[in-house]
């Protein structure tokens, strides 16, 4: 029979590995509280706040809803040396198909479609860096350029191919050829065309996240009179 002091050395012993466990239990759910915590506030941090109305103009029915929010548009020196995108192309020749509905009424297009003979050289509407030369199901070969200020994506789609030597991450300059006029992705072959979406968007932001389209149609009328 173990005496009263070896009993009491067991009892401690015990007792002092059961409070050990217990810390280590409660610092490591502080530490994944904090861990929890930290990658809250970048998440928080890379949010954009989405501007809210104004009560005034809430209320006020002679301000149409659709204005209330101006949508961001590229800065004047960008959109002031625009140019058509495909050569031989005129702004007499161009039709604003911007609102145009898409797949059944469901989604607007807002974009501007420049039909062309296939094969037609496309260029660079404005200076920029490629972020991303991909093959999409609905636009075929693409091109994402995103604007010095990293604030416009500039994007080309359904061309037939890309200019030799191009790459992503390339420095493209206003003007240069970026590949021909085609028919990939969801165009009808019979209407070869280049599709060309101007998107607002953020400097931090992903080429595929949300982005607000810009009308390019009266950006590129406006220059060419």
């Amino acid at each position: 029979m173990a005496s009263p002091l070896v009993e009491k050395l067991q009892v401690a012993a015990v007792t002092a590995t059961l409070v050990s466990a217990g810390w280590i239990v409660a610092g490591a759910f502080v530490l994944d509280r904090a861990e929890t915590a930290e990658i809250e506030r970048e998440i928080a941090a890379k949010q954009v706040p989405t501007p809210q109305p104004s009560a005034a103009d809430e209320n006020d029915e002679s301000v149409p809803r659709e204005d209330r929010n101006e949508i961001s548009k590229p800065p004047e020196e960008e959109t002031a040396t625009l140019m058509i995108p495909v050569i031989n192309v005129s702004a007499t020749d161009l039709v604003d198909t911007f609102t145009d509905e898409r797949s059944g009424g469901t989604r607007l297009h807002e974009a501007l479609d420049i039909p062309a003979p296939a094969g037609t050289s496309v260029r660079a509407s404005a200076p920029g860096t490629i972020e991303r030369l991909f093959r999409s199901d609905a636009g075929g070969n693409t091109i994402y350029v995103r604007s010095e200020d990293r604030e416009t994506i500039y994007y080309y789609a359904h061309l037939a191919e890309y200019a030799p030597g191009l790459n992503e991450g390339q420095q493209v300059r206003r003007g240069q050829r970026l590949g021909t006029v085609g028919s990939t992705g969801n165009a009808e072959p019979d209407a070869p065309h280049l599709h060309f979406e101007v998107m607002r968007t953020t400097p931090n932001a992903e080429w595929w996240e949300p982005a607000t389209s810009v009308n390019p149609y009266p950006l590129l009328v406006r220059q060419q009179r």
